[in-house]
């Protein structure tokens, strides 16, 4: 299919996908409301018509936490993007490097940090969930360290997985969840060839390199049930603080209260989140949530946010509401499982240009101008 929208590549995911993997990605918790009203909350942010204001040339760049970007997006921590396409992750960071964006790693990466450090120049950005293991999550942030990430983003708003109930209906969890995988695959030959074949190790790579054992992907649910930590609190969290010297980004605040908390904790940066409404539904959409959060902290911290943006309207949407900079999650895995690197990099070129467009009719120069004087 031509690919001439953002939106476009959910569409041709879906062509392409395994049933069982789009629908882990495209997929939310309880009866998906959290994951629509991100989308549809965030579409109903109406925007303020400029003319005339002279807004030949522009500035799309922004600087977060010294470093100078060339968009005010990042590519979101998305687990198993190595199963998206033929090594996902390195592609991903080989795309975002090259527009001079943040590559953010999850820590249930399919590639293992040394692999996609390696294959870029530009330092990656790791993301870091609270686990039970907490000599892994010290040697996995001393690793980080060692390959030259240069900020750390803390997922918090995941101690116990959502129930995902689109999971269980496609065969990415439950008792015969392999064996329906396999069957899925071999209607998809083109992923097959690329990534079921060629794209080997499928495993928890940063958790392989830690265990010095292949850990499979074939109960991935499961093990996260299992090793996450519901227990946690943010007097836990200080030694973690303590072991990390570099930018640290909380990310899952939907209350003010707790982005103060963030703050007070020592953290540089928020992500105002509900995990893509993959966790609790009924949570308020990120849109709804970011405007109190930013009249809280705003100028204190650097504040992100993601959930819902899939164009770059939305993301502009975002940046008027209150945000520094904006997450981008299923928009560019939908493009990396359709063209790989070479879909990433046309996403962001059309992000870009929605951007770029949405500036001028708005009558703004550069991204810092970009505030709630644009909504309606």
């Amino acid at each position: 299919m031509i690919i001439s929208s953002a939106t476009d590549f959910r569409e041709a995911a879906r062509r392409k996908l395994p049933p069982f993997l789009f629908h882990y990605l495209d997929g939310g918790a309880g009866a998906e409301q959290t994951l629509r009203n991100n989308v549809d909350d965030l579409q109903q942010v109406n925007l303020r018509q400029r003319v005339l204001r002279g807004s030949e040339q522009l500035d799309l760049g922004t600087e977060w936490f010294g470093r100078r970007y060339g968009l005010p997006v990042a590519l979101a921590p998305v687990g198993l993007t190595g199963m998206y396409a033929r090594r996902g992750e390195v592609q991903a960071a080989r795309a975002a490097t090259g527009r001079g964006i943040p590559f953010i790693q999850s820590t249930v990466s399919v590639c293992p940090l040394a692999e996609v450090a390696q294959a870029v120049e530009q330092p990656i950005w790791f993301q870091l969930y609270v686990l039970k293991d907490r000599a892994f999550m010290r040697d996995v942030l001393q690793r980080a360290r060692a390959l030259g990430a240069t900020t750390l983003v803390f997922t918090v708003d995941m101690p116990v997985p959502g129930a995902r109930y689109r999971d269980a209906h496609s065969g990415m969890s439950g008792p015969n969840g392999p064996l329906r995988r396999v069957l899925q695959a071999m209607t998809r030959p083109a992923w097959a060839w690329d990534v079921g074949l060629f794209g080997r190790p499928h495993d928890l790579g940063n958790i392989s390199a830690y265990r010095g054992a292949a850990t499979g992907l074939t109960d991935y649910i499961g093990w996260l049930a299992s090793n996450f930590d519901p227990g946690i609190g943010w007097n836990d969290l200080q030694w973690i603080r303590d072991e990390w010297q570099g930018p640290m980004i909380i990310k899952g605040i939907l209350e003010a209260d707790d982005a103060r908390a963030a703050l007070s904790f020592g953290a540089d940066g928020i992500v105002v989140s509900n995990h893509g409404g993959r966790q609790l539904d009924g949570a308020l959409s990120s849109a709804r949530a970011l405007p109190a959060i930013a009249d809280a902290v705003k100028g204190r911290m650097t504040i992100f946010a993601d959930g819902g943006v899939r164009t770059g309207t939305d993301v502009f949407r975002m940046l008027a509401l209150g945000a520094d900079g904006v997450l981008l999650g299923r928009a560019f895995i939908y493009a990396l499982a359709v063209h790989g690197q070479a879909g990433v990099e046309q996403l962001l070129a059309i992000l870009e240009k929605d951007l770029r467009t949405n500036m001028v009719l708005t009558g703004v120069k550069s991204v810092g101008e970009i505030g709630p004087h644009l909504l309606v």
